[in-house]
């Protein structure tokens, strides 16, 4: 019976799971707030992850309100009631949207009905995951090659599409989608836990 303590070595669990999707999303946001210059790079430290030197935000403020987002996020990731996480980049005098990255939300359908995930493991690798995310970051940094030169002062707001039955906070409030008239869309690269896969995207304002 040696053999069997291999079983459960990469097991992940929906919990993990949840964790590992939520802390992705808050290095890929704080890399999309310095990439694109939504916020001082001085208000910034550096942090090593999946490999990279990744930069966050060092404003309380900023942080109060990624964490508290990400905390919701996380407990509809383990309740499998969220679709999409959007971030909105808008152009702070005239309100215009520029930007609009976009998080696609699956549950792997391999596992089954959402009611029954929760004793469900996954079975992938950490590393490789990891490495996934990584792919994903370094073309988050990659777009500032293309992406059009923010030369406004913007803002960003973060938009959590959930399932109607979802438990929704009473502080939250309904908003519009945010959509970018005349926009072209860039496909980012995907990454799976084995019991979520993210799916990203920008899509940006071209000038006419």
């Amino acid at each position: 019976m040696a053999g069997t303590k291999h079983d459960t070595k990469n097991s992940i669990t929906l919990k993990g799971s949840a964790q590992l999707v939520s802390e992705f999303f808050y290095f890929g946001i704080n890399s999309i707030l310095y990439q694109r210059g939504i916020y001082p790079p001085e208000s910034f430290t550096y942090k090593q992850q999946y490999g990279l030197t990744l930069f966050t935000t060092t404003d309380e403020g900023v942080k109060d309100y990624l964490n508290s987002i990400l905390k919701q996020i996380k407990d509809w990731l383990e309740a499998g009631e969220v679709q999409r996480l959007v971030l909105v980049v808008t152009n702070v005098d005239t309100k215009e949207v520029l930007e609009r990255w976009d998080f696609n939300i699956q549950h792997e359908p391999s596992l089954g009905p959402l009611s029954s995930q929760e004793g469900k493991v996954g079975s992938k690798d950490l590393k490789i995951i990891q490495k996934e995310m990584r792919d994903v970051i370094r073309q988050i940094t990659a777009c500032v090659t293309f992406l059009p030169l923010l030369d406004c002062v913007c803002s960003f707001d973060l938009l959590v599409y959930t399932h109607q039955n979802a438990d929704v906070p009473d502080k939250w409030a309904e908003s519009a989608p945010c959509f970018i008239a005349n926009s072209e869309e860039v496909r980012l690269k995907s990454f799976s836990t084995s019991i979520h896969k993210v799916e990203a995207c920008v899509s940006y304002k071209v000038d006419a």
